[in-house]
């Protein structure tokens, strides 16, 4: 029981950071109808500026700094590439994002090589003991910092201009822009937002017990990518509900993996595809997702 015990909070805690990742991809896709597959690249370039720069101006300052310059990437990958492709078919803007990350994981890694980058966070390798269950502190963190950005996200959506602007331009872009909404603006702001979401993701996927930020660690949005399909590609809940499930999966999966050794190994980085699999069997839409309606 304790084992368990243990694995699910490790799962929630790493479903939140999926969340958070998650919820970058929906934010995208609901300003532009567009899937983001240059979200690696965003994530693990705020990672790689906050480890820079952490020993020159200090942990808190480097991580603004990473989550600005995320942010400043997004946008500039929305003004000056997306932009000029506006009007092209969803498909071909999605290649176009292809295309970006090559690029810009390619000078990453090359920057990174082989080396192991520390992010220089104020919690270390201490340990939580509540009973016999045992838990990390960047762990905690993690679930309460991703639980607090969630929901400043949540309120900004449901009541301030831009939130309206972008449930209005998800929901008729058209009528949105004759109503003078700018979908410019709009796009740009979701660009932005959503890779300042992924300087802070990359953060708590490269604290202990991970050794650090490496070449690897932009493999993490592809595990948020399941997390963002199975909860809806539209849904903002869904992106919270798809990473703790993708999480808690991954987790249990990795935990019992020699009960499930019938499966084969890496059944842990497997699993969450499979869930994917079956929710989109059952629900194509995802969980939270709308349902297209056609007249017959």
């Amino acid at each position: 029981m304790t084992t368990f015990a243990e694995l699910l909070l490790n799962g929630l805690s790493i479903g939140s950071v999926y969340a958070l990742i998650a919820l970058g991809f929906v934010v995208i896709f609901k300003a532009t109808e567009v899937v983001n597959f240059a979200h690696a690249s965003l994530l693990l370039a705020g990672g790689y500026v906050t480890a820079v720069l952490h020993d020159d101006i200090g942990f808190w300052a480097a991580l603004t700094v990473g989550a600005g310059s995320a942010a400043l990437v997004g946008a500039a990958i929305e003004f000056l590439v997306m932009r000029r492709y506006r009007g092209s078919d969803h498909s071909v803007l999605a290649i176009v994002t292809i295309g970006v990350d090559i690029l810009l994981l390619t000078e990453l890694t090359r920057r990174i090589g082989t080396d192991v980058l520390a992010v220089g966070d104020p919690w270390g390798d201490s340990l939580l003991t509540i009973g016999s269950v045992t838990i990390a502190h960047t762990r905690i963190a993690a679930f309460v910092s991703v639980a607090l950005l969630i929901t400043i996200f949540l309120l900004a959506f449901r009541h301030t201009s831009w939130g309206v602007s972008m449930r209005a331009a998800a929901e008729n872009p058209q009528t949105a822009a004759l109503m003078g909404v700018r979908l410019g603006r709009v796009s740009l702001a979701a660009w932005a937002v959503a890779g300042a979401l992924a300087a802070v993701a990359a953060l708590f996927l490269t604290v202990f017990p991970t050794p650090g930020l490496e070449r690897a660690t932009s493999l993490a949005a592809l595990k948020a990518f399941p997390a963002a399909i199975l909860g809806g590609l539209d849904s903002t809940t869904g992106a919270l509900a798809g990473g703790l499930i993708v999480g808690v999966t991954e987790s249990l999966a990795t935990g019992y993996q020699s009960d499930l050794s019938f499966m084969g190994r890496g059944i842990g980085d497997l699993a969450p595809y499979l869930v994917m699999v079956v929710v989109l069997l059952i629900r194509p839409a995802g969980l939270f997702g709308t349902k297209e309606m056609a007249r017959v």
